[in-house]
């Protein structure tokens, strides 16, 4: 049997890393990015599973190449192909792939679908992606953060924009490392309420702050960030979406309210001219594709630590 039962870690959200585990996960991130340990291989005879509801081209890539860069197989999971999509229920396809698998990611619509699948997994579990959060990105941009500025707590970090799955997850990791959050974002369009009342009581939070105005957001930015504004399966949504955000694009004059070596990230993929310019997108304050190339560094690192 390959799955794991005695002491399996799943990764669902980033409050299932203590703040000294995210602290260790980047530093291992960094070495693994230097180049340290490039002939080691933790992973090799092990298999991993993705299994992808929705498209992906960063975390599909970044998990497939290391996954093989650590010595193990990835086996990609279509949907449509497997017997989920024709009626198996989640737990009995977890129990079953964790027979086989050791470990999967999971990238998915519902976040109560990556919960019920972990529930019945014996094998560690990690969400690629669900409705909810984005925790693997939000590992990457702590790194990135890390990397350009040497330090987290005590950064002023301004999203401007959707306060979706994305902002979620940047609020755990800003609490979990006392990173100072401003997000900027229309009336009703706020991260989820139970996820700031949790980051604000976390003990290690900094300032989590909502606000109406992005030039305000971005007024002490250490680090700006944003996301498109109509997410995979809100396109019905467009453009009542695209009519609330028109005034919060990053583009030069909102970066001129942040500081001069403010850095600009995005998880991508970008609609260039809406929620971002080309102009900054290019720009020398961009950390954007060295952002996305740190999601291969810290899901290596994630991958090492949870797979046993």
């Amino acid at each position: 049997m390959n799955g794991q039962t005695d002491g399996k870690r799943d990764f669902l959200t980033i409050w299932d890393l203590s703040k000294d585990e995210i602290e260790n996960l980047i530093k291992r991130a960094l070495e693994l990015k230097s180049g340290a340990d490039k002939n080691k291989c933790p992973l090799i005879g092990k298999s991993i599973g993705l299994f992808f509801e929705k498209p992906s081209t960063r975390t599909r890539v970044s998990f497939e190449v290391g996954i093989y860069q650590l010595g193990g197989q990835s086996i990609y999971l279509n949907p449509k192909e497997i017997q989920l999509g024709r009626g198996e229920s989640i737990a009995d396809t977890a129990r079953v792939l964790s027979r086989y698998l050791n470990g999967i990611i999971l990238r998915t619509y519902a976040h109560s679908s990556v919960e019920e699948f972990a529930s019945h997994a014996t094998a560690p579990v990690i969400n690629g992606l669900s409705d909810f959060h984005h925790p693997c990105q939000a590992l990457a941009d702590l790194m990135t953060i890390m990397e350009k500025k040497g330090r987290l707590k005590g950064i002023h970090l301004a999203y401007i924009g959707d306060g979706n799955n994305v902002a979620n997850s940047l609020v755990e990791a800003s609490a979990r490392t006392g990173i100072n959050i401003t997000i900027a974002c229309p009336e009703g369009y706020e991260p989820n309420p139970d996820i700031l009342d949790r980051a604000r009581s976390s003990a290690d939070a900094g300032e989590i702050i909502i606000l109406r105005n992005p030039k305000e957001a971005a007024g002490r930015a250490d680090v700006v960030y944003t996301d498109v504004w109509v997410s995979m399966g809100q396109e019905d949504e467009a453009e009542k979406k695209k009519s609330k955000f028109k005034n919060y694009q990053i583009n030069s004059q909102l970066l001129q309210c942040a500081k001069k070596d403010v850095i600009v990230l995005h998880c991508l993929p970008a609609h260039r001219g809406e929620e971002i310019t080309d102009e900054v997108m290019d720009s020398p304050n961009s950390a954007v594709f060295d952002q996305a190339e740190n999601r291969l560094h810290t899901e290596k690192a994630l991958l090492e630590f949870l797979i046993r």
